[in-house]
């Protein structure tokens, strides 16, 4: 009989003088951690597959659940700690790649939480956006340069394709397949109600939502799922990934068991069959491949639509960045390093990549450095978390932003980093029709719409503070940034002064 070398991560604490055995906790759990015993009539659980979702604990009518970290400890060794000699047991039993969901959960720092807003005081007084104008419109697409005039003198207003979004907050890309119907549904109807757009990841778009194409972006993956001539005209923007947070430089892979007979035809492949997008695209090698690239895409849809290209921040981001500002595209979209994911293999997700906060600054100062910043618009995601985190990623230069893990927070997430299991108690990462239907689209839109909502009254409140009343005016205005705790690289690197130091 093979030794168990693993002890549960977590450990589910049951109070029998409460539990009335009404079985809520067995039929919620798609872990199959609850269970009824006949012979002891009471309810037992096996800790070993819980993965703390949360649900048991949320709907125990009785408050009888709680779920504890475990308390078991191996012999301390600071080289090799419980975690990494647990993967190694794991590893020694399978023979394969560690896999997780969700984003980078390691101590590494955040630096949005080392940065303070400035706020403005008697010279420059601070604004009242209750009573005064305070515009958080912010438009998405290629500047001119200067104002042009015709032979009448009159001015020249074409410009090229610009998105006009209500508020400097989207929804980053997630495919259908990786979460639920219900759950696209949500963001969908709230980036319409919210005058904002989501992105489709690279699933393809579902037919029951084309109707909210003019708030959709569409993307084109490595692996071209669920895309067609329809589908690109069908969005407001189209987005190239190249790249993404959790897992720079490979390419997805959707398990055979959520290509459902709906996934299947909007992906475009057979139902039942890994989708699996290869790490590069196999027709962009350079930066002219890329370009060919964009203007098929623009050509396809008759130069109406911005395209976006989305990569992934890493060492050389705004060297990247730089190539493609030259390339046609509208948007640079930059992914940080603790962007969330369907699926990722751990050692990627935990150790490749560079903060979001550096990749913005460095990107966003080389642009400015060789005169092309008004090529492209800069939108940024990767673990925004907060509006205060919004307002300091405009100040350090963004267009806008893309929200997912927050979103999916919203609609129920509890950060379980079970999504590539397809077990998803919520809802939201699942095909299982029976816990699909837990996520109430009604429901879910209107939590995001509220969750835009209150960021937005935030932002206003924190831009009067500051003395600024429109986007505009904020973005890469690093003045009103100070850091705390940070070397002098890190300062130079996000181009702002120490908290208390005086501009020269």
């Amino acid at each position: 009989m093979p030794i168990n070398y693993i002890y549960p991560d977590y450990e589910v604490v049951r109070d029998s003088s409460r539990c009335i055995t009404c079985r809520a906790c067995e039929r919620q759990c798609a872990n199959e951690v609850h269970s009824y015993d006949l012979e002891l009539k009471c309810m037992v659980s096996d800790s070993m597959n819980c993965v703390d979702c949360q649900r048991c604990v949320s709907l125990c009518p009785t408050r009888a659940l709680k779920i504890e970290k475990t308390t078991n400890t191996f012999k301390e060794n600071a080289n090799w700690t419980q975690s990494l000699i647990t993967d190694v047991y794991r590893q020694a039993e399978s023979g394969g790649m560690l896999s997780t969901s969700m984003g980078n959960p390691n101590p590494l720092p955040v630096y949005w939480d080392r940065m303070l807003i400035n706020a403005s005081q008697v010279t420059n007084p601070s604004i009242d956006p209750l009573r005064e104008p305070m515009e958080i419109k912010t438009f998405l697409g290629r500047k001119p340069e200067k104002i042009r005039r015709d032979e009448n003198g009159r001015i020249i207003t074409e410009m090229s394709p610009q998105l006009e979004l209500n508020v400097p907050i989207m929804f980053s890309a997630m495919s259908f397949g990786s979460i639920s119907y219900n759950a696209h549904e949500s963001l969908a109807r709230a980036a319409t109600k919210l005058g904002t757009l989501y992105n489709t990841g690279e699933g393809g778009l579902h037919q029951d939502f084309y109707k909210y194409g003019k708030n959709t972006i569409v993307q084109v993956a490595s692996g071209r799922f669920g895309v067609h001539k329809g589908y690109l005209d069908a969005g407001a923007a189209i987005e190239i990934k190249m790249g993404q947070g959790a897992k720079p430089g490979i390419g997805g892979h959707l398990p055979g068991a959520k290509i459902t007979a709906e996934v299947a035809r909007t992906r475009m492949i057979p139902e039942g069959t890994d989708a699996i997008s290869p790490a590069p695209h196999h027709d962009i090698y350079s930066i002219e491949d890329l370009r060919q690239l964009v203007l098929s895409l623009k050509e396809a849809t008759g130069y109406k639509k911005p395209v976006f290209v989305k990569i992934a921040a890493v060492h050389n981001v705004a060297a990247i960045a730089s190539g493609i500002a030259r390339s046609g595209a509208d948007v640079v979209v930059i992914d940080g390093f603790r962007g969330g994911t369907g699926s990722a293999p751990t050692r990627l997700r935990d150790f490749v990549g560079i903060p979001i906060e550096l990749a913005l600054a460095s990107v966003d100062q080389r642009l400015r450095d060789e005169g092309i910043r008004n090529n492209v618009s800069l939108v940024i995601g990767g673990s925004v978390r907060s509006s205060a985190d919004v307002v300091k990623a405009i100040a350090l230069g963004a267009d806008a932003v893309y929200i997912g893990t927050g979103a999916l927070i919203a609609l129920g997430c509890h950060l379980c980093r079970s999504c590539h299991t397809g077990k998803c108690n919520w809802g939201i990462a699942t095909q299982r029709p029976e816990l699909v239907k837990r996520l109430n689209p009604n429901v879910g839109y209107q939590r995001l719409v509220n969750l835009v909502t209150a960021w937005s009254h935030e932002i206003k409140e924190m831009m009067g503070g500051m003395g600024i009343n429109s986007i505009e005016a904020l973005r890469g205005n690093r003045l009103m940034l100070r850091g705390v705790g940070l070397t002098e690289t890190e300062l130079r690197v996000l181009g702002i002064k120490y908290a208390g130091e005086i501009w020269s």
